[in-house]
């Protein structure tokens, strides 16, 4: 009887649900290994890698705080309670962006709809896959750190498996605030108080947070005193990481009082953990069904965000025509003259998918809030750049800050690109344009985009810097090349391991192409800025044949990165049979 409920159970529509899709993971998983052994051989290096570089700079990030007496614990504490709200924050984001991705943009979850599948078992399952899709990286990145703290705090064995458990149950907080957060905006997005109400309360916070974490100046009396009032009035802004209703506070003070013995305390912060998550949890599972189910039905309805303003429909009754007139992409890509009329209509294409796409430009929008955020907080380092060594340390901290910004943005807007064509490839396939020519203009056009974001960003750090013209070109020239090699990776790459089953950029990202590709560009923005920064003018100057090899290296690196799978993906989809 027993094994009959069980088998009965593994039935019902969301455990099959589960288990269906585990089983496609792992077949897909085996096939990747099978079809190419050695990059599954270099992932696995790269993963390797990163977790014992990452644990050893943490752990001697960690032993250098401690050697600090009567200070190093106070640090310590404080990291971690920061770490883990910064965390929380952008937690939220993610499951916010995945949830709305999977709930209302999905091809599974429109199946699953026409299905007489209950709403509330489809809200389940998509609520499981997103906070999995969304929490594997804060899985990953957090890990080498709390293995590191504990080495340092030299705690019990004990301490591991209970740091697990409560990762495990703070995870599921942001989550549920995300799904809710996503339902709750597809169900108004289409009201104007919705839309006026977000606006303002976006730029409310923009101009909190830039008031808030701006630091207080020191003055040489200040510096007179001692040095934990110091410390303490630096550190004054980021007390609202110690709010002991925030989730990450009771998390950072679980894993801070089991370390440190003091198991009852840290046992009263798990349980207030788990009975946040049972109650928020049993809620989302009984009760969000119905309201998804009412917010799918408004976006599938609705035409546009825009649709209940007056103006709005007013103009566009004054420029409703029976034809098809060109809009402001095809306007503004006809005077690209010089590009054949097929190439510029792809580009059209690219441009209003991308525009159309909700979540594609939603992401693009968090991404440039906290590039914002970065650039408001660079004009602080300017009162510390006395010194020759700080100068260089921080330009070329900048330039690899930028260069990562940018690979975030190849990996997730450019990989996909190619595979989000899907099954209407053939169409441009059999086109004149051609394969080659459809994988050039995508290049293209990632390139020059990106190129203006980059570029923009460069000067506007570099000004933020206060650095001079002629560093401000070197790093825009340097930039300007990791930019053509990214793109190329990441183009060439999205053709080398194309996903068509997939209509969801992030699960296209998620795969073994996607995780490739980010590997590799972390590798070479590594590489790259190491051997500019040791062959900089301003710190080996008289040594120009050292220079000059570090400026070839970096050539040649940038031309084997970009150049070498750009080719051949070409090769590929010109043999591609539709």
């Amino acid at each position: 009887m027993n094994s009959f409920s069980r088998a009965s159970s593994l039935l019902t529509p969301l455990g099959l649900l589960i288990r269906v899709n585990a089983l496609q993971a792992w077949r897909r998983l085996k096939a990747v290994r099978e079809q190419s052994r050695l990059l599954s051989s270099l992932i696995g290096v790269f993963i390797a890698g990163y977790i014992g570089l990452s644990f050893w700079l943490f752990y001697k990030g960690l032993t250098f705080i401690k050697t600090f007496p009567g200070l190093g614990d106070l640090l310590t504490e404080r990291l971690l309670f920061l770490l883990f709200a910064f965390f929380f924050v952008l937690l939220l984001f993610s499951n916010l962006i995945i949830s709305y991705t999977n709930l209302f943009r999905n091809r599974e979850t429109s199946f699953l709809l026409a299905l007489p599948i209950a709403s509330q078992t489809i809200f389940r399952w998509k609520f499981i896959e997103s906070a999995l899709l969304a929490s594997w990286a804060f899985l990953f990145l957090i890990s080498p750190l709390l293995a590191a703290y504990g080495l340092t705090q030299q705690v019990p064995w004990h301490f591991y498996g209970v740091t697990v458990v409560l990762i495990s149950l703070f995870v599921v907080l942001p989550a549920v605030a995300g799904s809710w957060l996503a339902v709750n905006l597809a169900r108004y997005m289409d009201r104007p108080a919705f839309q006026v109400a977000t606006v303002i309360l976006a730029f409310a916070c923009l101009i909190i947070a830039a008031f808030w974490l701006k630091p207080e100046p020191l003055t040489d009396e200040a510096l007179e005193t001692r040095v934990l009032a110091v410390l303490d009035r630096l550190l004054m802004k980021t007390r609202f990481a110690q709010f002991p209703l925030l989730p990450s506070y009771w998390l950072s003070s679980g894993v801070l009082h089991w370390s440190e013995g003091a198991l009852a305390t840290a046992g009263f912060f798990g349980l207030v953990l788990l009975s946040h998550v049972l109650f928020f949890g049993f809620l989302s599972f009984t009760r969000m069904g119905n309201m998804f189910s009412d917010a799918s039905s408004t976006v599938q309805s609705k035409g546009s965000v825009l649709g209940r303003w007056g103006w709005f429909r007013a103009w566009q009754d004054r420029h409703r025509t029976f034809g098809y007139s060109a809009g402001w992409v095809e306007t503004a890509l006809n005077r690209l003259f010089w590009i054949k009329s097929d190439t510029r209509a792809l580009l059209a294409k690219d441009i209003r998918l991308f525009w159309r796409d909700t979540t594609q430009w939603g992401q693009t929008l968090v991404l440039f809030g906290l590039l914002g955020v970065y650039i408001i907080n660079l004009r602080h380092f300017t009162h510390q750049l006395n010194n020759p060594f700080w100068v260089n340390l921080v330009s070329y901290l900048n330039l690899g800050a930028c260069a990562l910004n940018l690979a975030t943005l190849t990996t997730r807007f450019v990989y996909p690109q190619f595979s989000l064509e899907g099954k209407r490839l053939w169409i441009v396939g059999m086109a004149p344009l051609g394969m080659v020519r459809l994988v050039k203009a995508k290049f293209a056009l990632a390139s020059c985009a990106s190129l203006f974001v980059t570029i923009g960003l460069i000067f506007l750090s570099c000004h933020m810097l206060k650095m001079p013209w002629d560093r401000t070109l070197y790093f825009a020239i340097n930039v300007t090349v990791m930019t053509f090699t990214l793109n190329g990776l990441a183009v060439g790459l999205g053709a080398l391991h194309p996903n068509f089953k997939e209509d969801n950029p992030s699960k296209i990202v998620s795969g073994f192409g996607g995780t490739f590709c980010l590997v590799l560009s972390f590798l070479y923005i590594v590489s790259s800025v190491t051997l500019l920064a040791f062959g900089s003018p301003w710190v080996r100057g008289s040594e120009f044949g050292w220079m000059i090899s570090a400026w070839m290296g970096f050539a040649a690196l940038s031309l084997l990165v970009g150049w070498f799978p750009l080719k051949l993906g070409l090769r590929k989809v010109k043999a591609f049979e539709l």
